[in-house]
């Protein structure tokens, strides 16, 4: 959703324009159909600008320009070192509501550069009889600390998903970990640990990948010598249910002595069913009935699911007030992976190189099918984070070989911008600033509350190794601030002073809710959108459960020189929006503001 500023008094433009230096907007600006710049051509624009808010119009929809390659050395964003170490190398990673996220890496590591607190210690692991050792911290994101917390079985390449209620429900690992189901809800207090629950998994579970349900549970499909999947909590009114649930496009899609199925990427569709992608194939799954209710063509080139590790993110769904959701464009985006064959040869020293490509497809399409297009440069292991702007970000990984130690060379360190939008296919991919530190196997990033994206991890080889190996285990934390963080652009910022729903911060689906939000003067006469960005348990290039909204707008009113309200609607069913915590963003013209937290219920 967009809206104008109202004209101004002469005198004041007057004095604005002595005072006022101008700034280039982060996005190059383009100019628009006459029918999208006209209000009365759009319904809804007319019914907003009858509010009796006098010049003051909105248009609608998610588009985002491209950004101008002239100015590509100013906007191609800042990495910032947050800490040199934080004791542990952050494999896995949660954003919590309360802004603190949530990192752990293995227990059967050895000794990691951090201490447990207060004499605890662990003394069953695989490596030591005894380690005093932390490997899972506590990061707060407005005080950059961090505290050690206690996991007592192995979360090495686990995975998870936040309940509704803000508790982290992690799940499997390795060994003695592998069939475990753990917990962490937030606290404030610095009380709050792992808990270990005493059910366990069904299977063993290491590989697997998750996602929260609109039911609020949380599926686990997958993983190594698992083709099948199975629910926490287990559905108590079906008491004669089975534990889990096999899945033969599982096993088929299961190469021999590579895999190439493993974490599949999962994305919730509005119809309620379950996307899995896994190696080359994708189908729509209906777990409720256990059925594959379609499957979809499969993706030309590379193998994309570990050990061949590409991404993939459910791209933005711009929702309408249709009430339903039904009408939602769907579309899923798969980027990088390595050809068939890479491990076995990485395994002899041997690093193909990886895949260039980037596969979309709309499966809310009739027919739906894969159009590629290709990335500046070749990518395995790349994460793909969603952006407040709609944009998608492309970061970590390496040009040549595959997951696994020592399996990868060539680091790749530019992350790419790739805006679904821009009408100019030439121009859709924009290659950001560099960091200067590999981020390869075992890497993480996830989205922050204040747009900037938090990037920590990588060990290509085993062991807490600080010498003697090409790529060091890397204990740091950075954060990448995208174009739009530029200090330039602090004057289209918005600030969100409340949000007005159904109290305590919580929202109800298909409810009107209004944001009310301060910006400056000089820049009210941009684009406005609002979006709700789900909160991501990103591991293994893998962002889970990640989620765009991009909200429907009812109205928007001009309440000072400097305030506005704008009244959306809220997500219009549990399909749409899995119930729990969301961050809400309003952007100004590319420029996202600092988030707020409201809860689906």
């Amino acid at each position: 959703m967009a809206f104008k500023n109202p004209s101004f008094l002469c005198s004041l433009l007057t004095l604005l324009s002595l005072l006022t230096v101008s700034a280039q907007s982060p996005h190059h600006r383009r100019s628009k159909p006459p029918s999208i710049l006209d209000p009365r051509s759009h319904p809804i624009q007319a019914a907003v600008s009858s509010t009796g808010f006098a010049g003051l119009t909105a248009s609608f929809g998610f588009e985002i320009q491209s950004d101008d390659p002239s100015t590509a050395p100013a906007n191609g964003g800042e990495w910032a070192l947050l800490q040199k170490s934080v004791g542990i190398s952050a494999m896995h990673m949660q954003l919590l509501y309360n802004n603190k996220v949530v990192m752990f890496d293995r227990t059967d590591f050895g000794q990691s550069n951090l201490s447990l607190p207060d004499g605890k210690c662990r003394y069953n692991d695989e490596k030591i009889k005894v380690d005093c050792t932390a490997h899972s911290i506590l990061y707060d994101v407005a005080t950059n600390t961090y505290r050690p917390l206690m996991v007592h079985t192995d979360v090495w390449c686990s995975s998870g998903a936040v309940h509704p209620d803000g508790t982290l429900v992690q799940t499997g690992g390795y060994h003695d970990g592998d069939h475990k189901v753990r917990l962490f809800s937030p606290c404030d207090d610095d009380q709050c640990d792992w808990q270990e629950l005493p059910q366990n998994l069904t299977v063993q579970r290491w590989y697997a990948s998750n996602h929260i349900l609109p039911d609020g549970r949380v599926i686990i499909v997958g993983g190594r010598r698992a083709f099948s999947y199975e629910f926490f909590p287990k559905n108590p009114a079906k008491a004669s249910s089975m534990d889990v649930y096999y899945l033969s496009f599982l096993r088929e899609t299961s190469d021999p002595k590579e895999e190439n199925n493993l974490y599949p990427f999962l994305h919730l569709l509005p119809d309620g069913n379950l996307f899995v992608f896994a190696n080359q194939r994708s189908i729509s799954l209906d777990y409720v009935n256990n059925r594959v209710v379609r499957e979809f063509p499969s993706i030309p080139g590379e193998k994309r699911t570990y050990p061949s590790t590409g991404s993939s993110v459910l791209l933005p769904l711009r929702l309408s007030g249709s009430g339903t959701g039904s009408g939602v464009v769907v579309e899923v985006m798969v980027c990088g992976g390595a050809q068939g064959g890479s491990f076995l040869k990485a395994e002899r020293g041997e690093y193909l190189a990886a895949s260039k490509t980037c596969g979309r497809m709309r499966i809310s399409d009739p027919e739906p099918k894969w159009v590629m297009e290709e990335m500046p440069m070749s990518r395995v292991m790349p994460d793909m984070l969603l952006l407040p702007t709609g944009d998608v970000i492309i970061l970590n990984g390496a040009s040549k070989g595959t997951a696994g130690w020592e399996d990868a060379d060539e680091p790749v360190l530019n992350p790419l911008l790739y805006m679904p939008n821009e009408s100019d296919l030439t121009r859709r991919f924009f290659t950001l600033n560099p960091s200067t530190m590999p981020r390869m196997y075992h890497s993480a990033a996830i989205l922050l509350p204040d747009g900037r994206i938090l990037v920590g991890g990588s060990n290509p080889h085993v062991q807490y190794n600080f010498t003697g190996v090409r790529f060091p285990t890397e204990l740091s934390l950075e954060a990448f601030s995208p174009q739009y963080m530029a200090p330039q652009y602090a004057h289209l910022r918005p600030s969100i002073l409340s949000v007005e729903g159904s109290g305590d911060g919580a929202v109800s689906y298909g409810q009107e809710f209004s944001i009310t939000f301060t910006m400056d003067l000089n820049g009210g006469d941009r684009e406005i959108t609002v979006a709700m960005v789900a909160p991501s348990f990103t591991t293994h290039s893998f962002a889970m459960n990640q989620r765009l909204l991009v909200l429907n707008a009812v109205a928007v009113q001009r309440l000072s020189a400097f305030g506005y309200k704008v009244t959306v609607d809220a997500p219009p069913s549990r399909n749409v929006a899995p119930p729990g915590y969301y961050m809400l963003f309003v952007v100004h013209d590319g420029v996202p503001g600092q988030s707020v937290w409201v809860k689906m219920n």
